[in-house]
């Protein structure tokens, strides 16, 4: 196991550097160590080189000696995926046509990181064209199963220490499945509230960046810096994602516990570790089933999607060199019809207006974040759990306290679109609490 539950967390590292008990040399010493000693077993990043992060290191430093204000970042690490544009860095997209591409200019997250002061370390490997082929990395728990998909490296580095935060994308399940897998916290905020402006574009109505952290705290650091001050036709949420945190939850929240569509491709300890969780949360938690609309959602997701892809990636598909999925994946998108992906964009609106009723009993929906704990390395896992929220456009968080078979399972959170920071004060009260009770029973 390559998991270091010790090392300093991000919100521990950046008021250390502030308060100038710490340099972010020292971090980057601290992180350059690790991420040579575990690499070569691990795999987790498609670019790192060590010169690089110093040179940064010693530049933070040097700002941060001249006693002007330092960022809400400065001289944290921060791990970013391989679809998301760094100029001067290879952005290769996990695609052999990609290989040796350096972009010209940053994607507009990676603009506010360095304005924020982050420490970049590098790139984190993403699957091919971030779609579905099984990645070279390993998950720390267990390096013979898979840490999911695409975003495989962002989590795997977070869990095992590599770095404390990290970015990575969703179109289905890319954040919150391998978030579960490798036991970290993963966020996937409302559609549209980071800029995808230099992300690589599989699918426009689906795309959506989110981060990976140890924490519900740190991932709102993380979050509150990328956040973009976008308008359109989905809600947004307000600044301040990690002080309305930190405010906490005037009363107990209650949680609608969700056994979701297409239940029966669960692992058989999935149900009875939700069970387990439910019944310990006692009143705060009810059950409750969707509509047999919902039924239709993760196929309606995959039409969106995949006509999408085969639009956007039709250069890649010319060029060739292709794995035998990604290339099925656009033949089937392109045989779509125009009139049936319309109808498909017509769905999100639909199934919001259903899912405003139950978000009127609850703070926030629960159920697990996969199917079950991470399979082997020959797939990326099942993302059928998290497809419907990425349709939705709705927050998401995974939050690593169940465990199945010896291995970590999260438990995915749901809130309305635009509730980011109602759903992260919920998540950190449930984190909380689990630790307690945990604490108790020692």
């Amino acid at each position: 196991m390559a998991t270091d539950a010790d090392a300093p967390g991000a919100v521990t590292l950046r008021d250390r550097i502030a308060s100038g008990a710490l340099k972010t040399a020292e971090v980057a010493e601290t992180h350059i160590a690790r991420i040579e000693a575990l690499e070569p077993d691990l795999r987790a990043w498609a670019w790192f080189d060590a010169d690089h992060v110093r040179r940064q290191a010693e530049a933070l430093d040097r700002m941060r000696g001249t006693g002007r204000p330092v960022g809400p970042l400065h001289g944290v690490p921060v791990g970013l995926k391989d679809i998301i544009d760094t100029a001067g860095i290879p952005t290769e997209n996990g695609a052999a046509a990609d290989r040796g591409r350096v972009p010209l200019e940053d994607a507009a997250l990676v603009a506010r990181l360095k304005s924020a002061g982050a420490l970049i370390l590098g790139k984190t490997v993403t699957t091919e064209l971030a779609f579905m082929a099984p990645p070279e990395t390993r998950n720390p728990h267990d390096a013979d199963r898979t840490p999911g998909g695409s975003s495989s490296g962002s989590a795997a580095a977070v869990a095992a220490g590599m770095t404390p935060l990290a970015v990575g994308t969703q179109t289905a399940g890319s954040v919150i499945r391998p978030a579960s897998f490798c036991g970290t916290v993963g966020f996937k905020p409302t559609r549209g509230a980071i800029s995808t402006a230099g992300v690589l574009r599989q699918s426009p109505s689906l795309d959506t960046p989110g981060v990976f952290a140890r924490t519900p705290r740190e991932a709102a650091l993380l979050a509150d810096v990328l956040l973009a001050d976008m308008r359109g036709d989905m809600p947004v949420p307000p600044p301040g994602l990690l002080a309305t945190l930190e405010a906490g939850v005037p009363l107990p929240p209650v949680f609608a516990v969700l056994r979701p569509p297409h239940w029966d491709r669960a692992a058989p300890g999935t149900g009875a570790a939700l069970d387990e969780l439910t019944e310990a949360l006692g009143e705060q938690a009810f059950t409750f089933e969707l509509p047999p609309l919902f039924d239709e959602a993760e196929g309606i997701r995959r039409r969106i999607n995949l006509a999408e892809m085969a639009r956007n990636y039709l250069h890649y598909g010319r060029k060739g060199g292709l794995s035998d999925g990604m290339a099925d994946a656009l033949k089937e998108g392109g045989a779509i019809l125009a009139s049936d992906y319309i109808a498909a964009l017509d769905w999100p609106d639909v199934l919001n207006t259903a899912l405003d009723e139950v978000f009127a009993r609850c703070d926030a929906i629960l159920c697990p974040a996969a199917p079950g704990p991470a399979p082997t390395r020959d797939s990326t896992g099942d993302p059928v759990f998290n497809g419907l929220w990425t349709l939705c456009g709705t927050p998401a968080v995974s939050v690593p306290i169940l465990e199945v078979d010896g291995l970590p399972l999260g438990v995915q959170l749901i809130g309305p679109r635009g509730g980011d920071g109602r759903l992260l004060r919920t998540v950190q009260w449930l984190y909380d609490w689990v630790d307690e009770a945990q604490e108790e029973s020692a």
